[in-house]
């Protein structure tokens, strides 16, 4: 043993230990796999919020329940979702000047003065 070894005893129960984690990944919200739950208090409102989940192609539980207030959390989730940005590519010390005067980038627009 070196003089790094240190002993943990942990006290953790083995159901507990697989309940932590089970090394399985969770699906993304909004797919077969892991569909959004909702709670709405009217028909009409399940029929118009069925109607969201299928043009932006989620999938989704929804509960009527006239005595529990709406819980829409999960599709606010959906929509808040951030999109993917594409940055333009910044040209390499070594690369072709952008202006066009044929001269390497570090050379013409690259100096930084």
């Amino acid at each position: 043993m070196g003089k790094f070894y240190t002993q943990t005893n942990l006290q953790i129960d083995d159901k507990k230990a697989y309940q932590v984690f089970d090394g399985k990944k969770q699906a993304r919200l909004g797919t077969v796999k892991n569909p959004a739950c909702i709670s709405v208090q009217t028909p009409e409102r399940k029929a118009e919020l069925e109607k969201e989940f299928a043009d932006n192609g989620w999938f989704c539980t929804v509960n009527v329940n006239e005595e529990a207030p709406e819980d829409i959390s999960a599709l606010q989730l959906l929509k808040g979702t951030p999109k993917t940005t594409v940055l333009e590519k910044i040209p390499g010390r070594n690369d072709p000047c952008q202006c066009g005067s044929g001269r390497k980038y570090k050379k013409c627009c690259g100096i930084t003065r």
